[in-house]
């Protein structure tokens, strides 16, 4: 099992939920966020006046998934997530040890 946790351009987020649903991802974690990568932030006017955005909007989502599920979730994530433009954001998969659903008992794979 993997934890697979993508940061997204908000405006994707509908577009990779849909994607991800059609694959057989049953359920998903979203979380509103701010950060930056290589860009670092740009410069935007307001009323006349130029400020620095350090931290810009993105949604980070986070996805359990079984071992023969990765790969193609990830190329859905890139595909759909992509605009071509800076700041599409990044994928990260990570080993998940043990899960546990609470209502019924289940565990690892029966449990995502």
């Amino acid at each position: 099992m993997k934890l697979i946790i993508a940061i997204v351009k908000p405006f994707k987020l509908d577009e990779v939920r849909e994607a991800l649903t059609s694959l057989g991802v049953e359920g998903m974690t979203v979380s509103e966020v701010k950060g930056y990568g290589r860009q670092k932030g740009h410069t935007e006017i307001y009323r006349g006046a130029e400020y620095a955005v350090h931290f810009l909007p993105k949604i980070k989502v986070e996805i359990g998934v079984d071992d023969a599920l990765v790969e193609r979730v990830i190329e859905t994530l890139c595909a759909v997530a992509k605009t071509g433009q800076i700041g599409d954001g990044k994928v990260f998969v990570l080993p998940i040890e043990q899960a546990v659903r609470i209502r019924t008992g289940e565990t690892d794979a029966a449990a995502l």
